[in-house]
């Protein structure tokens, strides 16, 4: 990737974060990590501000784990972990903290020491919904592409058959993935994955 490339989702963050700031009251990182410990209302934190996490679906919840199981068994015995849902990722924008909750993600730095949050992490998912795929294609995208070790980032659609994953040997174009017999390589902890598998147990329609 150009340092041009580079560059460019770094200063949109940012300007994500400045925007989101505002009229915020600031929240230290160890009083945030503290309440989220503590509290039965999951938020994510940029810069200081949070904002409380609707709770997912039964169908969100069955992609996530789907996933996760699907990672897990092809990665035993192997030195990396899958996390799913309550999990975070704390990723540094400059001088700022923003932490996130990735619906499922790999990690297999041994750097990632922390009990409550990844920083290096390999591999990350979201499940989308119609109020959070704006945010999951966009900053989310941007924040997570600043992130030194992931590989790749999966955004999976729940309410239909459809996966976009950006890599970073793609120079994260979006590679879309929409038939129920379309399988998802997984190049980064080396994992095909179908979608027939992605979305087993639910009933949902195909992408139009």
């Amino acid at each position: 990737m150009s340092s041009l490339a580079c560059q460019a989702p770094i200063f949109s963050v940012k300007s994500f974060i400045m925007q989101a700031v505002v009229n915020q009251d600031f929240l230290s990182v160890g009083d945030y990590l503290a309440g989220e410990e503590g509290g039965d209302i999951k938020h994510e934190y940029i810069a200081g501000a949070v904002y409380a996490m609707a709770g997912g679906t039964s169908d969100h919840h069955q992609v996530g784990l789907n996933i996760a199981f699907a990672a897990r068994s092809h990665l035993k015995g192997k030195p990396c972990k899958v996390f799913v849902f309550d999990f975070k990722v704390r990723v540094r924008i400059s001088q700022d903290d923003v932490f996130y909750y990735p619906d499922v993600m790999v990690g297999c730095d041994p750097r990632d020491t922390h009990t409550l949050y990844l920083r290096f992490p390999k591999l990350l998912v979201e499940i989308a919904s119609e109020s959070t795929d704006r945010l999951d294609r966009r900053e989310k995208k941007l924040a997570y592409q600043t992130i030194e070790t992931l590989e790749e980032y999966l955004i999976v659609a729940q309410d239909r058959h459809e996966v976009t994953v950006y890599r970073r040997g793609n120079d994260w174009q979006p590679e879309l993935f929409s038939r129920l017999n379309d399988t998802v390589t997984l190049k980064a902890i080396e994992l095909a994955l179908p979608l027939s598998s992605i979305y087993e147990g639910l009933a949902i329609g195909a992408a139009a």
